[in-house]
Protein backbone atom coordinates (compact mmCIF):
# COMPACT_ATOMS: atom_id res chain seq x y z
CA UNK A 1 0.00 0.00 0.00
CA UNK A 2 2.91 2.28 -0.50
CA UNK A 3 2.05 5.71 -1.55
CA UNK A 4 -1.58 5.39 -0.55
CA UNK A 5 -2.87 7.58 2.52
CA UNK A 6 -6.24 8.49 1.44
CA UNK A 7 -9.45 7.75 3.33
CA UNK A 8 -11.56 8.28 0.14
CA UNK A 9 -11.76 8.04 -3.52
CA UNK A 10 -14.13 10.12 -4.51
CA UNK A 11 -12.33 11.73 -7.38
CA UNK A 12 -9.91 11.45 -9.57
CA UNK A 13 -9.43 14.83 -10.03
CA UNK A 14 -7.59 15.37 -6.25
CA UNK A 15 -5.21 12.16 -7.31
CA UNK A 16 -1.47 13.02 -8.01
CA UNK A 17 0.43 10.67 -11.20
CA UNK A 18 1.58 8.15 -8.93
CA UNK A 19 -1.71 7.62 -6.59
CA UNK A 20 -3.05 6.63 -10.11
CA UNK A 21 -0.43 4.81 -10.69
CA UNK A 22 -0.64 2.93 -7.54
CA UNK A 23 -4.07 1.52 -7.78
CA UNK A 24 -3.13 0.39 -11.15
CA UNK A 25 -0.22 -1.62 -9.87
CA UNK A 26 -2.16 -2.90 -6.83
CA UNK A 27 -5.46 -4.10 -9.65
CA UNK A 28 -2.63 -5.56 -11.69
CA UNK A 29 -1.64 -7.97 -8.74
CA UNK A 30 -4.73 -8.63 -7.97
CA UNK A 31 -6.05 -10.00 -11.13
CA UNK A 32 -5.19 -13.11 -10.92
CA UNK A 33 -7.58 -13.96 -7.85
CA UNK A 34 -10.33 -14.29 -10.35
CA UNK A 35 -8.61 -17.26 -12.32
CA UNK A 36 -7.82 -19.48 -9.08
CA UNK A 37 -9.88 -22.37 -8.78
CA UNK A 38 -11.47 -20.75 -5.45
CA UNK A 39 -11.75 -16.79 -6.35
CA UNK A 40 -11.40 -15.90 -3.28
CA UNK A 41 -8.95 -14.43 -0.42
CA UNK A 42 -9.65 -13.41 3.28
CA UNK A 43 -8.08 -9.62 3.07
CA UNK A 44 -11.13 -8.05 3.95
CA UNK A 45 -12.41 -10.85 6.23
CA UNK A 46 -14.60 -9.35 9.10
CA UNK A 47 -14.91 -6.39 7.09
CA UNK A 48 -18.70 -4.49 5.91
CA UNK A 49 -19.22 -2.91 2.84
CA UNK A 50 -22.86 -0.52 2.51
CA UNK A 51 -23.28 -0.11 -1.16
CA UNK A 52 -26.22 2.62 -1.88
CA UNK A 53 -27.25 2.69 -5.44
CA UNK A 54 -29.37 5.78 -5.88
CA UNK A 55 -29.38 5.29 -9.43
CA UNK A 56 -30.16 2.68 -11.61
CA UNK A 57 -26.71 0.49 -12.08
CA UNK A 58 -25.41 -2.97 -13.75
CA UNK A 59 -21.83 -3.19 -14.51
CA UNK A 60 -20.85 -0.96 -11.72
CA UNK A 61 -22.77 -2.13 -8.94
CA UNK A 62 -22.40 -5.80 -9.80
CA UNK A 63 -18.67 -5.24 -10.66
CA UNK A 64 -18.50 -3.67 -6.63
CA UNK A 65 -20.38 -6.25 -5.19
CA UNK A 66 -18.38 -8.93 -6.51
CA UNK A 67 -14.88 -7.29 -6.14
CA UNK A 68 -16.63 -7.60 -2.08
CA UNK A 69 -17.28 -10.81 -1.91
CA UNK A 70 -13.77 -11.81 -3.87
CA UNK A 71 -12.11 -10.69 -0.91
CA UNK A 72 -14.48 -12.31 1.79
CA UNK A 73 -16.23 -8.98 2.93
CA UNK A 74 -19.49 -8.60 4.42
CA UNK A 75 -22.01 -6.58 2.40
CA UNK A 76 -24.90 -4.57 2.63
CA UNK A 77 -27.11 -3.71 0.00
CA UNK A 78 -29.60 -0.49 -0.08
CA UNK A 79 -31.22 1.20 -2.99
CA UNK A 80 -33.08 4.68 -3.16
CA UNK A 81 -36.44 3.18 -3.59
CA UNK A 82 -35.74 0.35 -0.52
CA UNK A 83 -34.18 3.07 1.74
CA UNK A 84 -35.48 5.68 4.17
CA UNK A 85 -34.68 8.48 1.93
CA UNK A 86 -37.95 7.80 0.07
CA UNK A 87 -40.17 8.06 2.84
CA UNK A 88 -37.93 11.85 2.96
CA UNK A 89 -34.87 11.14 5.13
CA UNK A 90 -31.95 12.98 4.46
CA UNK A 91 -29.01 11.09 2.85
CA UNK A 92 -26.73 12.46 5.38
CA UNK A 93 -28.81 10.86 8.22
CA UNK A 94 -29.99 7.92 6.22
CA UNK A 95 -25.72 6.79 6.13
CA UNK A 96 -24.97 7.82 9.73
CA UNK A 97 -27.63 5.38 10.99
CA UNK A 98 -25.81 2.96 8.59
CA UNK A 99 -22.67 4.11 10.17
CA UNK A 100 -23.81 3.69 13.27
CA UNK A 101 -23.77 -0.44 12.57
CA UNK A 102 -20.16 -0.37 12.61
CA UNK A 103 -19.89 -0.76 8.49
CA UNK A 104 -16.30 0.02 7.94
CA UNK A 105 -16.94 1.24 4.20
CA UNK A 106 -19.84 2.95 2.17
CA UNK A 107 -19.92 2.56 -2.42
CA UNK A 108 -22.38 4.98 -3.25
CA UNK A 109 -24.11 6.01 -6.38
CA UNK A 110 -26.01 9.43 -6.66
CA UNK A 111 -27.99 11.36 -9.22
CA UNK A 112 -26.82 14.44 -7.23
CA UNK A 113 -23.60 15.71 -7.81
CA UNK A 114 -21.08 16.19 -5.06
CA UNK A 115 -23.21 13.68 -2.67
CA UNK A 116 -20.03 11.13 -2.37
CA UNK A 117 -17.74 14.50 -1.39
CA UNK A 118 -20.45 15.41 1.39
CA UNK A 119 -20.72 11.89 2.91
CA UNK A 120 -16.76 11.65 3.04
CA UNK A 121 -16.57 15.37 4.75
CA UNK A 122 -19.10 14.08 7.45
CA UNK A 123 -18.07 10.54 8.08
CA UNK A 124 -15.63 8.20 9.53
CA UNK A 125 -16.34 5.22 7.29
CA UNK A 126 -14.27 5.20 3.95
CA UNK A 127 -16.40 6.59 1.09
CA UNK A 128 -16.01 4.70 -2.91
CA UNK A 129 -17.96 7.10 -5.28
CA UNK A 130 -19.41 4.51 -7.70
CA UNK A 131 -20.74 7.60 -10.01
CA UNK A 132 -22.33 11.11 -8.99
CA UNK A 133 -24.42 13.05 -10.86
CA UNK A 134 -22.61 14.64 -14.23
CA UNK A 135 -19.24 15.06 -12.18
CA UNK A 136 -16.93 11.75 -11.79
CA UNK A 137 -17.13 8.09 -12.13
CA UNK A 138 -13.35 7.78 -10.56
CA UNK A 139 -13.56 3.55 -10.65
CA UNK A 140 -14.59 3.80 -14.50
CA UNK A 141 -11.66 5.99 -15.30
CA UNK A 142 -8.99 4.18 -13.30
CA UNK A 143 -10.05 0.38 -15.04
CA UNK A 144 -10.05 2.43 -18.35
CA UNK A 145 -6.58 3.34 -17.73
CA UNK A 146 -5.78 0.09 -16.67
CA UNK A 147 -7.16 -1.65 -20.04
CA UNK A 148 -5.17 0.73 -22.10
CA UNK A 149 -2.10 0.27 -20.28
CA UNK A 150 -2.51 -3.18 -20.06
CA UNK A 151 -3.37 -3.10 -23.94
CA UNK A 152 -0.82 -0.62 -24.65
CA UNK A 153 1.82 -0.96 -22.29
CA UNK A 154 1.88 2.74 -21.58
CA UNK A 155 0.02 5.92 -21.11
CA UNK A 156 2.21 8.49 -21.72
CA UNK A 157 2.14 9.68 -25.29
CA UNK A 158 -1.13 8.06 -26.30
CA UNK A 159 -3.98 9.72 -28.67
CA UNK A 160 -7.02 8.66 -26.78
CA UNK A 161 -10.32 10.08 -28.07
CA UNK A 162 -13.61 10.36 -26.89
CA UNK A 163 -16.49 10.67 -28.86
CA UNK A 164 -20.14 11.94 -27.56
CA UNK A 165 -22.57 13.07 -24.86
CA UNK A 166 -19.29 14.95 -23.18
CA UNK A 167 -21.45 17.21 -21.35
CA UNK A 168 -23.40 14.88 -19.41
CA UNK A 169 -20.45 12.49 -19.05
CA UNK A 170 -19.08 12.10 -15.49
CA UNK A 171 -16.65 9.11 -17.48
CA UNK A 172 -15.35 11.71 -19.42
CA UNK A 173 -14.24 14.04 -17.03
CA UNK A 174 -12.72 11.36 -14.45
CA UNK A 175 -10.65 10.26 -17.77
CA UNK A 176 -9.77 13.77 -18.54
CA UNK A 177 -8.10 14.08 -14.86
CA UNK A 178 -6.62 10.94 -15.09
CA UNK A 179 -5.24 10.10 -18.74
CA UNK A 180 -3.53 14.13 -18.67
CA UNK A 181 -2.30 13.42 -15.29
CA UNK A 182 -0.53 10.36 -16.78
CA UNK A 183 0.76 12.16 -19.99
CA UNK A 184 -1.88 11.25 -22.37
CA UNK A 185 -3.13 13.39 -25.24
CA UNK A 186 -7.07 13.35 -24.71
CA UNK A 187 -9.54 14.99 -28.07
CA UNK A 188 -13.01 15.31 -27.58
CA UNK A 189 -15.27 15.30 -30.27
CA UNK A 190 -19.23 15.64 -30.52
CA UNK A 191 -22.04 18.12 -31.09
CA UNK A 192 -21.28 21.68 -30.24
CA UNK A 193 -24.10 21.74 -28.21
CA UNK A 194 -22.98 18.65 -26.56
CA UNK A 195 -19.20 20.15 -25.54
CA UNK A 196 -18.92 21.92 -22.12
CA UNK A 197 -17.85 25.52 -22.35
CA UNK A 198 -14.02 26.13 -21.85
CA UNK A 199 -13.24 22.55 -21.76
CA UNK A 200 -10.09 22.93 -23.42
CA UNK A 201 -9.06 24.60 -20.29
CA UNK A 202 -8.15 21.30 -18.97
CA UNK A 203 -5.52 20.30 -21.13
CA UNK A 204 -7.43 18.67 -23.81
CA UNK A 205 -7.98 19.76 -27.65
CA UNK A 206 -11.88 19.88 -29.33
CA UNK A 207 -13.24 18.90 -32.35
CA UNK A 208 -16.75 18.72 -34.31
CA UNK A 209 -15.24 17.04 -37.18
CA UNK A 210 -14.97 13.41 -36.41
CA UNK A 211 -13.30 11.96 -39.86
CA UNK A 212 -10.27 14.63 -38.33
CA UNK A 213 -10.56 13.57 -35.15
CA UNK A 214 -10.09 9.92 -35.31
CA UNK A 215 -6.72 10.37 -37.46
CA UNK A 216 -3.95 8.86 -35.89
CA UNK A 217 -6.36 7.95 -32.68
CA UNK A 218 -5.16 5.08 -30.32
CA UNK A 219 -7.67 4.92 -28.42
CA UNK A 220 -11.78 5.62 -29.13
CA UNK A 221 -13.61 5.86 -26.23
CA UNK A 222 -17.38 6.12 -26.95
CA UNK A 223 -20.06 7.79 -24.94
CA UNK A 224 -23.55 7.08 -25.02
CA UNK A 225 -26.26 10.06 -25.52
CA UNK A 226 -27.30 10.49 -21.78
CA UNK A 227 -31.17 11.46 -22.62
CA UNK A 228 -32.26 10.98 -18.59
CA UNK A 229 -29.94 13.65 -18.32
CA UNK A 230 -30.90 16.43 -20.86
CA UNK A 231 -34.26 18.30 -20.65
CA UNK A 232 -33.55 19.54 -23.94
CA UNK A 233 -32.84 18.35 -27.40
CA UNK A 234 -29.09 19.18 -27.93
CA UNK A 235 -29.54 17.65 -31.90
CA UNK A 236 -32.16 17.29 -34.19
CA UNK A 237 -32.41 13.49 -34.24
CA UNK A 238 -30.70 10.07 -33.08
CA UNK A 239 -30.56 9.57 -36.71
CA UNK A 240 -28.53 12.72 -37.69
CA UNK A 241 -26.57 12.59 -34.66
CA UNK A 242 -25.56 8.65 -35.73
CA UNK A 243 -25.20 9.82 -38.92
CA UNK A 244 -22.62 12.45 -37.91
CA UNK A 245 -21.28 10.85 -35.18
CA UNK A 246 -20.79 7.19 -35.16
CA UNK A 247 -17.61 4.79 -35.54
CA UNK A 248 -18.33 2.27 -38.03
CA UNK A 249 -15.90 0.22 -39.84
CA UNK A 250 -15.32 3.04 -42.56
CA UNK A 251 -14.60 5.73 -39.91
CA UNK A 252 -12.38 3.02 -38.67
CA UNK A 253 -9.76 3.33 -41.70
CA UNK A 254 -8.48 6.86 -40.66
CA UNK A 255 -7.63 5.96 -37.08
CA UNK A 256 -4.06 3.81 -36.24
CA UNK A 257 -4.70 0.17 -37.58
CA UNK A 258 -4.33 -1.15 -33.29
CA UNK A 259 -6.77 1.45 -32.19
CA UNK A 260 -8.93 0.54 -29.31
CA UNK A 261 -12.44 0.71 -29.26
CA UNK A 262 -13.55 1.33 -25.77
CA UNK A 263 -17.56 2.24 -24.24
CA UNK A 264 -17.88 2.28 -20.62
CA UNK A 265 -21.92 1.04 -21.20
CA UNK A 266 -25.16 0.22 -22.00
CA UNK A 267 -23.94 0.76 -25.19
CA UNK A 268 -26.77 2.33 -28.02
CA UNK A 269 -25.93 -0.76 -30.59
CA UNK A 270 -26.58 1.65 -34.05
CA UNK A 271 -25.94 5.03 -32.27
CA UNK A 272 -22.40 5.80 -30.85
CA UNK A 273 -20.84 2.65 -32.78
CA UNK A 274 -22.06 0.27 -35.19
CA UNK A 275 -22.07 -3.88 -34.55
CA UNK A 276 -19.38 -4.79 -36.30
CA UNK A 277 -16.94 -2.33 -34.35
CA UNK A 278 -18.74 -3.42 -31.27
CA UNK A 279 -17.89 -6.99 -31.86
CA UNK A 280 -14.86 -6.97 -33.72
CA UNK A 281 -11.01 -7.15 -33.33
CA UNK A 282 -10.33 -3.69 -32.11
CA UNK A 283 -13.26 -3.75 -29.38
CA UNK A 284 -12.19 -4.34 -26.03
CA UNK A 285 -15.55 -3.68 -24.20
CA UNK A 286 -15.07 -6.99 -22.56
CA UNK A 287 -11.70 -6.19 -21.41
CA UNK A 288 -12.70 -3.17 -18.98
CA UNK A 289 -15.74 -4.94 -17.64
CA UNK A 290 -13.01 -7.89 -16.65
CA UNK A 291 -10.68 -4.76 -15.52
CA UNK A 292 -13.50 -3.18 -13.06
CA UNK A 293 -13.34 -6.25 -11.27
CA UNK A 294 -9.53 -5.75 -10.57
CA UNK A 295 -9.89 -2.18 -10.22
CA UNK A 296 -12.47 -2.11 -7.62
CA UNK A 297 -10.35 -4.68 -5.48
CA UNK A 298 -7.70 -2.66 -5.65
CA UNK A 299 -9.42 0.54 -4.25
CA UNK A 300 -10.88 -1.81 -1.71
CA UNK A 301 -7.84 -3.17 -0.71
CA UNK A 302 -5.87 0.14 -0.26
CA UNK A 303 -8.96 2.12 1.50
CA UNK A 304 -9.49 -1.03 3.72
CA UNK A 305 -5.78 -0.09 5.11
CA UNK A 306 -5.79 3.88 5.05
CA UNK A 307 -7.77 4.73 8.08
CA UNK A 308 -4.89 3.27 9.92
CA UNK A 309 -2.94 5.30 8.04
CA UNK A 310 -5.07 8.73 7.94
CA UNK A 311 -6.73 9.73 11.27
CA UNK A 312 -10.34 9.69 11.82
CA UNK A 313 -12.41 13.07 11.34
CA UNK A 314 -13.45 14.25 15.12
Amino acid sequence: MSGWTRKDLVGIVDLSAAEIGTVLDTAKSLQEISTRSIKKVPTLRGRTIANLFFEPSTRTRISFELAEKRLSADILNITGSTSSTAKGELLKDTIRNIESLKVDMVVIRHSCTGAPHRLAEALNVSVVNAGDGINEHPTQALLDMFTIREKKGRLKGLKVLFVGDILHSRVARSNIWGLTKMGASVVLCGPKTLLPPRIEELGVTVTTNLREAVKDADVINLLRIQKERQDQSFFPSIREYAIAYQINSEILKKAKPDVLIMHPGPVNRGIELSSEVADGPYSVILDQVTNGLAIRMAVLYLLSGAKSIESKKE
